[in-house]
């Protein structure tokens, strides 16, 4: 036997085609082996980046890295991570769901700001896409930075049908996750309004917030629920191929493409909505007369945007996402978990 890593190193790292990564230089495994044939004296080593031991003849010339766990690795992955959200205590989960909230705020802030002025200038969906590109900001910090995201906990649903923990468990943080998201949402909301980021680009960006926040209180139960289902089905196969990825590189990678889509094809997300609205509403209200003034547009064009039409959103969207992300979650533990007769 030699070490994979130490066959591949020196034509890999001459080729500069060696994907170092930090457990040792190329060409030497912890133990200082060189690929010296006879030697077996690392023979139990395994690299951390899965560089796996090969007899001589099947050796590479280039070292290869798993980067992604394969489809059941994730969902027991998945599972793992499910066991623990639901066991961590209040103020863990409170400040993480706060934090949560604060980070999907940003991310609709930022998809707000790429939407401000391209009404009429820029086409409908090229301003879509690049407000879906925006948004994705808001998912990977929660990912990468870590906080507990009532959407993507949807989750939890492949720890309980495993069985290991209790349906009051799962309920207990998705509704914690729920609830200090929107208090994350809220305050992000109010700070923005107050910090005037809606006069922004000649008041573009208050527009921009008002004329979306007015599209989402003007639609009907049906519609919202199953957008809302539509949604956090990309939402929840973003975390879910987020599992998957082994460095902070491959999580953006695959968060980016299913954030996009949802946002580009205006799906509903509860959390995000936490954050427009109230933002909108601010606007309206609070706005000085200079910004009316000098958008042209009036407060009574967006009538429809008050808090009544928020909670009239909220309710169906977040019914929407909670089908949705079971449904990620119970379609991928039936395919990879489920009990199956010997």
């Amino acid at each position: 036997m030699r070490c994979r890593f130490a066959a591949a190193g020196g034509n890999a790292r001459r080729r500069g085609r060696f994907p170092y990564h930090g457990c040792r230089p190329p060409g030497r495994c912890p133990s200082g082996h060189q690929g010296r044939r006879g030697d077996d004296s690392h023979a139990r080593f395994v690299c951390p980046q899965r560089f796996l031991l090969m007899p001589d003849a099947a050796a590479p010339a280039v070292a290869e890295s798993v980067d992604l766990r394969a489809p059941d690795a994730i969902a027991a992955e998945a599972s793992e991570k499910g066991e623990a959200k639901a066991q961590l205590d209040f103020g863990v989960l409170a400040i993480l769901a706060l934090l949560a909230g604060v980070y999907i705020s940003f991310g609709g802030l930022f998809a707000i700001v790429a939407l401000a002025g391209a009404d009429g200038v820029t086409a409908f969906g090229a301003a879509q896409l690049l407000a879906g590109l925006a948004f994705s900001l808001g998912l990977i910090l929660v990912l990468l930075a870590g906080a507990e995201l009532f959407t993507g906990n949807t989750l939890l649903i492949v720890a309980w049908a495993q069985g290991k923990v209790a349906m009051a468990a799962v309920l207990r943080a998705l509704g914690l996750a729920y609830g200090f998201n929107f208090a994350g949402s809220l305050i992000v909301a109010a700070i923005v309004v107050a910090a005037g980021v809606h006069m922004a680009g000649g008041g573009a960006v208050g527009i921009a917030a008002l004329e979306m926040a007015d599209g989402k209180a003007k639609l009907a139960f049906g519609p919202a629920l199953a957008s809302g289902i539509l949604a956090n089905m990309l939402v929840c196969l973003a975390v879910w191929l987020s599992f998957g990825a082994r460095s902070a590189a491959d999580k953006i990678l695959v968060i980016i493409p299913p954030i996009t889509a949802f946002v580009s094809a205006g799906l509903e997300h509860s959390i995000a909505n936490m954050f427009i609205l109230p933002f909108a509403w601010g606007v309206k209200q609070f706005a000085d007369p200079g910004f009316w003034t000098m958008t042209g547009a009036t407060a009574a064009q967006y009538a429809a945007v008050t808090p009544s039409a928020f909670i009239g959103n909220l309710v169906p969207v977040t019914i929407g996402n909670i089908i949705g992300g079971f449904a990620v979650g119970a379609g991928y533990w039936f395919a990879y978990l489920r009990p199956r007769p010997r």
